[in-house]
């Protein structure tokens, strides 16, 4: 995993890291007291993960699609290539709402010949705190843990379910998927499916995207800027997140590793007001919804930051059994700093206002 870069996938509900490696790390979603799933980044030994494996003849390079939040992973070997295209269904429905269930779909594009790989299919829910029990059933791989908290987590795929969780090699002639999620599916996926979802979150970026202004200069940074700044809009409260992770250390070995996943009212503001000015309004009115809705009574001062859901008490624990990314503990969840004062998030709200 070292010296990779990693990409945030996201349907402005919750996000995940993957290497090029096709390792699916989630940090954690990012939902104050929500449960991470594959924790791999903060702990490479119980931390779980969700990783496409090939043998070392395989080039791997990883890109988004153009001006969509859709990111491809494509593994070459000779004559032998295919592409993992990794994303979260975003798109509207003919009633104007929006279909965005809290789901990661891995389509995998067979592109030629007969590749093959295998898949380290380990999550490890809660945080990894507690025992993590897989079972393959018939319509999907279900896993569950009966910690603090009862979890479970749906993994659905139209490839041999044994054969993932085993880690036995696959050889791929056709294009498969995997579909995980907290739900039970009423209607089973299939690949048909699974492409149709695919190209109508497409269609949605590229829609999105094109009402960001084109630029002579920077243009690409600028709208893959605007997509991230997007992804970390959280749709159902209206809040920004600072980031989507937890525990990322600001230099290796050292303590400064805080669990940014919640919005502070002086950084979202300036974010939005940058999203705004590049022609996406929907996102400051649904974040000045965010703020209307945290106006505190009389004898209450506003926060610096809050959860997503609009969570005031943001109490910060340390995960003392995970040993943290590359070593640099500790992990928190949490964030202290909710008890801080900033003087100036009221000048720079205002100004966004």
């Amino acid at each position: 995993m070292d010296n990779l870069d990693y990409g945030i996938i996201g349907n402005c509900r919750s996000a995940a890291l993957i290497s090029k490696t096709g390792s699916l790390d989630w940090c954690c979603l990012p939902e104050f007291d929500s449960s991470s799933v594959f924790a791999r980044l903060l702990d490479e030994e119980i931390g779980g993960s969700f990783g496409i494996q090939v043998d070392d003849a395989y080039e791997i390079s990883q890109c988004y699609k153009k001006d969509t939040a859709l990111l491809i992973t494509r593994y070459s070997k000779g004559s032998d290539v295919f592409e993992v295209r990794d994303f979260m269904p975003r798109y509207q429905k003919r009633d104007g709402s929006y279909h965005t269930p809290p789901e990661v779909i891995r389509y995998i594009r067979h592109v030629k010949g007969t590749p093959e790989f295998s898949v380290k299919y380990d999550p490890r829910l809660e945080y990894a705190q507690g025992e993590t029990q897989t079972y393959v059933k018939h319509p999907f791989i279900v896993s569950l843990t009966y910690g603090d908290k009862f979890d479970t987590i749906f993994l659905y795929t139209s490839f041999n379910k044994n054969a993932v969780v085993e880690g036995r090699p696959i050889t791929l002639e056709e294009d498969g998927y995997f579909l995980i999620g907290y739900n039970e599916k009423l209607f089973k996926p299939t690949v048909k499916k699974m492409y149709v979802e695919m190209e109508r979150t497409k269609v949605y970026w590229l829609n999105w995207s094109n009402r960001t202004p084109d630029y002579r200069k920077y243009n690409g940074v600028i709208k893959r800027s605007a997509i991230t700044l997007k992804l970390l809009s959280y749709e159902k409260s209206g809040a920004i997140l600072a980031a989507a992770t937890t525990s990322l250390p600001e230099t290796l070995g050292e303590v400064r590793n805080w669990d940014y996943r919640f919005c502070w009212i002086r950084d979202a503001s300036m974010a939005v007001k940058v999203i705004s000015d590049l022609g996406h309004k929907e996102v400051a009115q649904r974040y000045l919804r965010f703020i209307v809705d945290l106006i505190p009574d009389k004898d209450e001062k506003l926060q610096i930051m809050y959860g997503i859901n609009k969570e005031k008490q943001l109490t910060e624990k340390i995960l003392d059994h995970l040993s943290g990314y590359k070593g640099s503990g500790p992990v928190r969840i949490g964030n202290a700093a909710f008890e801080q004062r900033q003087n100036d998030i009221y000048g720079i709200l205002m100004d966004m206002i």
